[in-house]
């Protein structure tokens, strides 16, 4: 086969990829509408339903999308009551522990936060949703990195994430 019919041949599956793409569109619009119906969930259930009563805690929880700090594989569970493995022995603690953090130090609009040890980004982000401006470092370049990507991706432009030993 030349490389002109080889072109050819790849111009002629691009229709087919585009169907494709078309019929996979909606399912990630679903699986996001569905990760934002057990986000409420999460908050009415694990924290509403329990003693963290901080408005402000509470709209940041329902807000910071958790599923996009959880590795693929473990996404069906973003929104379970119970942390989570991020890689390197490292885990995304559980909602409520996050929400019982953000609740206890009373965390006001004009605050300056430190946080040591980024993780996966998760907490850093719902108290960023918080303060004024939430600085976060991690030791571990992996993680750092990725934490960074995701804080990036979701524009939360208030929160520094840096790689570093806090």
């Amino acid at each position: 086969m030349t490389s002109r019919e080889s072109a050819l041949s790849l111009l002629s599956i691009i229709p087919i990829l585009m169907v494709l793409a078309g019929a996979v569109a909606p399912l990630l619009g679903q699986s996001e509408a569905k990760f934002a119906e057990q986000r409420q969930a999460m908050v009415a259930r694990q924290l509403a339903g329990r003693d963290i009563d901080d408005p402000l805690v509470l709209k940041a929880m329902g807000t910071v999308p958790r599923h996009r700090f959880v590795p693929a594989d473990e996404r069906r569970s973003s929104y379970a009551d119970r942390p989570l493995p991020i890689g390197y022995g490292q885990t995304i603690s559980q909602p409520y522990i996050v929400a019982y953090m953000c609740q206890e130090a009373g965390i006001a609009a004009d605050s300056r936060v430190l946080e040591v040890g980024t993780g996966s980004g998760y907490h850093g982000s719902v108290l960023a949703q918080i303060a004024d401006t939430v600085y976060t470092i991690e030791i571990v370049p992996e993680l750092a990195q990725r934490a960074k990507g995701v804080i990036e991706s979701l524009e939360y432009g208030n929160l520094v994430p840096r790689h570093g030993d806090g």
